[in-house]
C-alpha cells in the first residue's frame, strides 16, 4: 500500500485515480504525517460493502435470536393495521 501527502495527491490526482482503478492499487493520503483517507477501486468498494452487509446480517440474526421481544415492523401492523392507518389518515 502507498502512502502519499494530501499535497501530492493533490498534483496527481488523475494518476492516483488510475493507479486504483487500472492496477487496483490502494493510496493512503496523509494530513500532516497521519493517514487520512485512501483512494482504492471500485471492485475493492464493492468487496468492503458486502463484508459490511455480511456482519450486519449476522449481527441482526443473533439479536433476533437472543431477544425474545424482538419483533417487526410487519408484524406490527398486521396487529394494528386498522389503528396504525386511521391514525395516520388523521394527520
Amino acid at each position: 500500500m502507498t502512502a502519499i501527502s494530501a499535497t501530492e495527491a493533490r498534483a496527481n490526482f488523475q494518476e492516483l485515480i488510475n493507479r486504483a482503478e487500472y492496477k487496483g492499487e490502494r493510496i493512503i493520503i496523509q494530513r500532516h504525517g497521519k493517514a487520512a483517507v485512501a483512494i482504492i477501486g471500485l471492485d475493492d468498494l464493492k468487496l468492503l460493502e458486502a463484508v459490511e452487509d455480511a456482519i450486519d446480517s449476522e449481527t441482526l440474526r443473533r439479536a433476533i435470536e437472543e431477544n425474545d421481544g424482538f419483533t417487526t415492523l410487519e408484524a406490527i401492523s398486521a396487529k394494528r393495521g386498522n389503528e396504525l392507518t386511521l391514525q395516520f389518515e388523521n394527520c
